[in-house]
């Protein structure tokens, strides 16, 4: 009976030891698998933060590129200068002294200044006096200033020759106001007044040093 009571007792310790051997076993298994995903999911993570930096970088890197490439080229696209020698003031002004515009102009162009007028018109462009300057200064040292006028050959030709002189005389009243005495200006009237070029070109009077 005693030895019958003992068996019933080991197998009672044998069944709870297999119980609670598979209750570890599972507890482990979850934990095992637990921590497996969580190193899946931190392995993802490293991965993309690593993308992330490599693209962070290489926006970066393609922005510095950019950065001295517009250093290097001044950042910004720049406008054309005025030709050699040449300085346009005024509405309508050129470079070159080649008019196209009606408007009121002037240029120095190898040390003569070219004044351009609107049809019809006698008054000078804004900067006229600026553009004077060289010419002041030459009188200054002695030299004298020549004024021509000129025109286009649409119109009236005696009208024309009067405007041109009209022209002439406006800018020499803007050297006096400069300073020089009218024995230091000439009005020279060209041998050919019609000038060649445009419309716009030929309405013009030059000042030069003499």
């Amino acid at each position: 009976m005693a030895s019958s009571q003992d068996d019933d007792d080991n197998n009672q310790r044998l069944a709870l030891g297999i119980v609670f051997s598979v209750i570890v076993l599972a507890v482990g298994l979850a934990i095992g698998v637990a921590m497996h995903q969580v190193s899946k999911r931190a392995a993802k993570l490293g991965g993309a933060n690593a993308a992330v930096s490599t693209v962070d970088a290489s926006a970066a890197g393609a922005a510095g590129a950019a950065g001295a490439t517009g250093a290097a080229s001044g950042g910004v696209a720049l406008p054309a200068t005025p030709g050699s020698g040449a300085m346009g003031m005024g509405t309508g002004a050129a470079s070159t002294g080649a008019m196209t515009s009606d408007a009121a102009s002037v240029v120095v162009e190898s040390g003569v200044v070219k004044f351009y007028f609107a049809s019809g018109k006698a008054e000078l462009a804004q900067g006229a006096k600026e553009a004077l300057g060289d010419i002041v200064k030459g009188v200054a040292a002695g030299q004298t200033a020549s004024i021509s006028g000129f025109h286009d050959d649409t119109g009236n030709a005696a009208q024309n020759e009067e405007l041109a002189k009209l022209r002439a005389m406006a800018v020499r009243d803007t050297l006096i106001s400069l300073g020089i005495g009218e024995d230091k200006l000439e009005l020279r009237k060209p041998e050919v007044t019609t000038a060649t070029g445009s419309n716009a070109e030929a309405r013009r009077v030059e000042v030069r040093l003499q």
